[in-house]
């Protein structure tokens, strides 16, 4: 769909900013987790005022053993003390697979256990189903565990994702407790269209951008969940608080952020998690930059843009 500027949405200035940040999970080795590192940047990301999801992509969902996942949401609940988090569920299948609502029962019942907010990743058992299936799936989700946050997931990113369509969107808001939605097609044009349904049917549904490539869109009135501000939690909280305040030093922060994202986020698009790593040991804020066995790498030579970009984010806090 080709549309004209004065048909876009219009920018929405001074609203406050719902800012979800997944959190990457650390590494001392091969086979330790950084749990140390976990901790504190668990704690670093709420204590900016950003929202801490766990068990992400940004945490190696698709990588990590059931007893890393079950740890991380331990050491989340305790760090969090009753506050709000997110974390992920996740199936593995393979591309001819059922939808596996047993499996998904046992994620969502894990992460009630625990205290956080179930939000729901695809799979190929989930996304291979009609579009009238697709919705069934996630009412009997809905129906299971009360509140959860749904979560459309480009090729880019994995295999088992997929974009819907707007109807099969729209019944997604239809489910009272679908609580919000992360949108990570990377397209401006297809989030605009899923905040404009937003604002016909159901205001108070979170358009959660995943654009890790377009972070303004927050300016047109998405949430976001973003891997990309686990690279620098308390800037982005900076950032959305010049918003709501109406400051213009908003642009030139939002510049530098989307910056770090268009270097980090370049093909292959899932070694931005390396890219992390390497980003938060420059800060001195984890032990190695070393990423998950199994998930691809970036060269030591992007170290030094990284610190610069580095360098110039400090020079803004002054």
């Amino acid at each position: 769909m080709t549309r004209s500027f004065d048909q876009l949405r219009t920018i929405r200035p001074r609203r406050s900013i719902t800012g979800m940040s997944a959190i990457l999970l650390p590494l001392l080795s091969e086979s330790e987790i950084d749990w140390d590192g976990f901790r504190n940047h668990v704690t670093r990301t709420a204590d900016a005022g950003l929202i801490p999801a766990v068990n992400m992509d940004t945490g190696y969902a698709n990588l990590i053993g059931e007893d890393v996942r079950q740890r991380a949401l331990r050491e989340t609940q305790q760090l969090m003390e009753g506050r709000e988090f997110v974390a992920g569920v996740f199936v593995q299948d393979v591309p001819d697979s059922q939808f596996n609502f047993d499996a998904y029962r046992t994620g969502l019942d894990q992460i009630q256990e625990f205290g956080g907010t179930p939000i729901i990743f695809q799979s190929f058992g989930l996304t291979n189903q009609s579009d009238d299936g697709i919705v069934s799936s996630y009412q009997q989700i809905g129906s299971h565990a009360g509140d959860f946050l749904g979560f459309e997931l480009g090729k880019m990113f994995a295999p088992f994702g997929k974009i819907y369509s707007l109807e099969v969107y729209a019944g997604l808001m239809a489910i009272p407790e679908c609580r919000g939605a992360k949108h990570s097609s990377l397209s401006r044009e297809l989030e605009w269209q899923r905040l404009a349904l937003r604002d016909q049917q159901r205001p108070d549904f979170r358009v959660l951008t995943g654009n890790d490539l377009a972070i303004d869109m927050v300016m047109y009135g998405s949430d976001y969940l973003l891997g990309l501000s686990t690279f620098a939690p308390e800037a982005f909280a900076r950032r959305d608080a010049m918003w709501a305040a109406g400051d213009t030093g908003f642009y030139e922060l939002n510049d530098l952020l989307q910056y770090l994202g268009f270097f980090a986020f370049r093909t292959p698009v899932p070694a931005y998690k390396h890219n992390a790593a390497q980003f938060l040991h420059a800060r001195g804020w984890i032990k190695t930059p070393q990423t998950f066995p199994g998930s691809p790498t970036r060269p030591e030579s992007d170290v030094v843009i990284l610190e610069e970009i580095l360098q110039r984010l400090e020079a803004t806090e002054a």
